[in-house]
Parts: C-alpha cells; sequence; structure tokens
C-alpha cells in the first residue's frame, strides 16, 4: 500500500468515490457487515452530539467548542482500529476517536465547560486529554511510543493534529524523532482545509503533508478522509507496521471542516459558498450511507429512528454535565504541579480569602 502510494507518486488513496461505489478492490478491507453499520451508526451519533453542542453553545450553555462536522470518517475509522491497550494522543477534533476509547460524552461537555474531571476519563484507557495548544501533544505522543520500544510492549500511538499544526516546530521534531527511534507512533493530520481562517495554500510550498515523510526517513500516504474505507485501510496497515517493530507512518487524511473552526469562528469570512457546495459532495456519512444502502444494509427509516434516539442520548448526558455542580475552587491551582510550588500555594491562599470576603459582604 505504502509503496504503491507513495507521495512522491502524487497520488491519493481511496476506496470508494463520492457515490459509494467501489473503485478499488485490491485495497478494500475485508470487513463484516455488522462493522461497517456500525462505523455508520457511530458516524451518524458524533454528528448528531456535534450538531446539539453547537446548538447548547448558541444557548450559552456550553463555552467555545470546535465542531467535527464533515470529519467523522477519520475518528470512527481510528475508534475502530485502536485497541483497548493502544494510545490515542488527540487534538481536539476527534469526538468518535475519543468516544470509541472509552470516553463518554458527559466528560466531554464537562471539559468544554471548564471542568477538570472532564479530562479524567474514568472508564477510558490510555487517553490523553485533548489538546489546544497546537501540536505539542505530538511530542508528549512519540515520548509515549519510546517508552513502549523500551519496555518491548505491543501498544501503538495514534496523535492526531489539524493541518494547521504542521506549520509548528512540535510537529517537525516529534515526525523527527519518531523516525530517528522508529517508534510505534502513527501522525494522523486532519487536512480540513483551513488552520482556523488560514487555508492550506499558506500553510506550507510543499505539494501536500504526507510528502513531509520522505524527508523524515518514515512511511508517508495522502488518504481521502472522507472515505472510511481508505481511512480504515491505511490505519489497520499502519498499526500493523508499527507492531512489527517497523516504525511510525505519516497519514495525511484530506478532508474538509464543514462547520466552524469553533463555535467564536465565522467561516463566511473567508470561504466562498461555491467551495463549501463542492466539497460538500465528498460528505463521509452521505458517501458510506449510500454504499450501505447499495447494498441493502440500511435505509432512511432506520436512520431517523437512530436519529431520534442519539439525540435523546446526547441531550440526558449534556443535561446530567449541567447539573455537575460549583466548579471546586482547588481545580484552578492544583493540577499545575504534582506538588504544589510555594508561590502558587499562596496564590490559592490570597483567592479563597477573597471568596470569604466577598461572600460576607452579600
Amino acid at each position: 500500500m505504502f509503496k504503491e502510494f507513495d507521495p512522491l507518486k502524487k497520488k491519493t488513496f481511496r476506496l470508494i468515490d463520492n457515490s459509494g461505489k467501489v473503485i478499488n478492490t485490491k485495497w478494500f478491507p475485508d470487513l463484516p457487515n455488522e462493522k461497517i453499520i456500525s462505523a455508520y451508526k457511530d458516524m451518524l451519533f458524533a454528528r448528531t452530539a456535534d450538531m446539539q453542542t453547537v446548538s447548547y453553545q448558541r444557548q450559552g450553555r456550553i463555552f467555545t467548542y470546535p465542531p467535527n462536522y464533515g470529519q467523522e470518517a477519520i475518528a470512527i475509522a481510528a475508534g475502530q482500529v485502536m485497541r483497548k491497550e493502544d494510545w490515542m494522543v488527540p487534538a481536539f477534533r476527534e469526538l468518535g476517536a475519543l468516544l470509541a476509547k472509552g470516553v463518554s460524552l458527559k466528560e466531554v461537555f464537562l471539559y468544554f465547560m471548564g471542568y477538570e474531571d472532564g479530562s479524567a476519563y474514568k472508564d477510558a484507557h490510555h487517553v490523553l486529554p485533548m489538546s489546544v495548544p497546537i501540536a505539542s501533544q505530538l511530542l508528549h505522543g512519540v515520548g509515549i511510543g519510546y517508552e513502549i520500544k523500551y519496555r518491548k510492549k505491543d501498544e501503538v500511538v495514534f496523535a492526531f493534529v489539524g493541518d494547521g499544526g504542521t506549520s509548528e516546530g512540535d510537529f517537525h521534531e516529534a515526525v523527527n524523532f519518531a523516525g530517528v527511534w522508529n517508534v510505534p507512533v502513527i501522525f494522523i493530520v486532519q487536512n480540513n482545509q483551513y488552520g482556523i481562517s488560514t487555508p492550506f495554500r499558506m500553510q506550507t510550498a510543499s505539494d501536500g503533508i504526507a510528502i513531509k515523510s520522505v524527508a523524515y526517513g518514515v512511511r508517508g500516504i495522502q488518504v481521502d478522509g472522507n472515505d472510511y474505507f481508505a481511512m480504515y485501510a491505511a490505519l489497520t496497515e499502519a498499526a500493523k507496521q508499527a507492531r512489527e517493530g517497523n516504525g511510525p507512518t505519516l497519514i495525511e487524511a484530506v478532508t474538509y471542516r464543514k462547520g466552524a473552526h469553533t463555535t467564536s469562528d465565522d467561516p463566511t469570512k473567508y470561504r466562498t459558498k461555491e467551495e463549501e457546495m463542492e466539497w460538500d459532495k465528498t460528505d463521509p456519512l452521505t458517501r458510506l450511507k449510500k454504499y450501505l444502502k447499495s447494498k441493502k444494509l440500511f435505509t432512511d427509516k432506520e436512520e431517523d429512528k437512530l436519529a431520534e434516539q442519539y439525540k435523546k442520548e446526547v441531550e440526558r448526558q449534556f443535561v446530567e454535565a449541567e447539573n455537575y455542580g460549583p466548579y471546586p475552587v482547588e481545580d484552578v491551582f492544583q493540577y499545575h504541579y504534582e506538588d504544589m510550588p510555594g508561590d502558587l500555594a499562596a496564590q490559592k491562599n490570597d483567592y479563597e480569602r477573597f471568596l470569604k470576603w466577598k461572600e460576607a459582604r452579600k
């Protein structure tokens, strides 16, 4: 796969077209129908949760939120390929993969409501907290990969970043040392065409992101990120190579951020309706649904029923998060260091005295 779709050949790995028709049988994954249907259901749930969360934010019930709209195939495919013992190193636009690893939607809501408990992940295994500082998480992923190799563990790291993150030095340092150390790390770059309002053409003069793998001596491949089957196949092969001791892989998942960068953003300021309509033809849910319907595996009636169930479940978990209780004052201070230094402890004491004074004035 990686030889045939060498980034230097400027070929994109794609298995289905926009109508859901299989166009490459050679690399098409041998998946049971139940798993494909499950993937679509998970994508539908992620999109439903995403749409409702944007609505909650517009109502003033949650803070700034980064929509996943249009990028669901990448996260869902990764979620199916990752095993419990594998590590997920997220950015902040991988909702489906987080849910697949055992993070609850309630915890995601708590995170975007500002609670530290939103990153505790009580039932998830080997998942780092979401990372807003762009690309810094990739270095952590490589460090974990080094530990895995050093201790000879059967684990793989799935590290996510957006196309804007490839302009950060952390990205280049991470991929460079992953190659030098030959660690089991898969870099998944979600190239959604915009880093906030900066178009991809202003991020790099390279012909894509996957080609950067050549300079660092690691495997690389450009994949249609809106093609669930292509993403599943590429991630499966990359994970296999990593587990066999063959080092890292850089996957450029070409997709499109159909929503805003965050709910504080207005994409109409920097992109056209015509562009959005063109990319809409590649929508990951639409393509997978067309495939399922062509195989008579799924119907619109089933989707309508599921959508209603999903809306109720999203609302249930959101209300639980909304009623979580007051934010603990100590949480503002206690997660910066293992042992709180004196100056931070003094700030904590000052703030607690201020709150007592404020309460006494009522």
